[in-house]
């Protein structure tokens, strides 16, 4: 009971961040010691699994997937999914400069946590983190596309969506501001609970999950070091996305007017980031909260050694 318990408490934290543009869910199963065998398990739903689960033999089946550990992880992150979407849509309301610099400090203390776990350096695993902050940054200056609620796309979002999800450093909500669906999916569908368009993005991720998982599976045990260095550069060059002090740019259409989503609200075609001018209150106190996110990842690692 005590390992399912904290099993579910680390995919909270992996649905957290899910839920949030910048923060990575496989950032977090890396800092809390799950990864490898997180994706060990999704690589296991092979052709040796479904014949068991066919012939019945349910309890070969369950040791073979490790399917109490992965429906404790992703219980949790279903459960954080339901529950932190509707604190987070309040928090940016209302609070999103806080709110980015608590991730800010989150995610600039994890490229510490993880980049420390490789054993050798050398000149592959260096270009392999350039490679990983040069691809990171790229995909963090492109500007997102429009809302697209057509099944075909919806099943595209969630496979690409779910294998950003697993990857550290890559922010599968952020992929789904880039393709433009952000806010129907990780929003407004998770708060009313539209399974027009859950279902689409849920079969989306049956399908990409098992068969990536494999390829990653491989080669994190092959390349080990190179894959936590490159890992490593997303992480870091994810940061530029989670910067404190930004305002949105709209996207406009050939008139210069503003793009209007399906609920009114403008399309958010990028952000133009910024150096406060002063120090005051705010961030004062977005420097402390930004403190606030080192020490919460330096916790993790503490309890992860326990």
């Amino acid at each position: 009971m005590k390992e399912v318990l904290t099993w579910m408490l680390k995919g909270f934290g992996i649905g957290a961040a899910n839920v949030i543009p910048g923060v990575s869910g496989g950032t977090v199963a890396l800092i809390t010691g799950i990864f490898e065998r997180l994706i060990n398990a999704l690589k296991s739903f092979d052709l040796k699994a479904f014949k068991m689960l066919f012939r019945l033999k349910l309890k070969d089946f369950a040791e073979h997937v490790d399917l109490l550990f992965l429906i404790s992880v992703f219980g949790g992150a279903v459960l954080s999914i339901l529950t932190f979407a509707r604190l987070l849509a309040y928090l940016f309301e209302y609070y999103p400069v806080l709110v980015w610099a608590y991730f800010f400090g989150l995610i600039s203390a994890s490229v510490y946590f993880v980049g420390k776990t490789v054993d050798k350096y050398n000149l592959s695993v260096f270009a392999a983190f350039f490679a990983g902050t040069a691809i990171a940054v790229f995909i963090a200056l492109q500007n997102p596309a429009t809302e697209n609620s057509g099944f075909l796309y919806l099943v595209f979002c969630g496979m690409i969506a779910v294998i950003s999800m697993i990857l550290p450093g890559l922010s599968g909500s952020f992929v789904l501001v880039l393709l433009g669906n952000y806010q129907l999916i990780m929003i407004d569908s998770v708060n009313n609970l539209d399974f027009k368009v859950l279902l689409p993005v849920a079969l989306g991720a049956v399908i990409a999950l098992p068969s990536f998982s494999a390829a990653l599976s491989w080669i994190y045990k092959k390349y080990k070091n190179e894959t936590v260095a490159s890992l490593t550069g997303f992480i870091l060059g994810s940061l530029i996305i989670l910067w404190p002090w930004k305002k949105p740019v709209y996207l406009t259409d050939n008139e210069g007017l503003k793009v209007l989503k399906a609920n009114g609200e403008p399309v958010i075609a990028n952000y133009n980031r910024y150096i406060p001018e002063q120090i005051d209150a705010e961030v004062l106190l977005a420097f402390g909260i930004f403190i606030a996110g080192i020490l919460t990842v330096w916790a993790v690692e503490q309890l992860a050694k326990k």
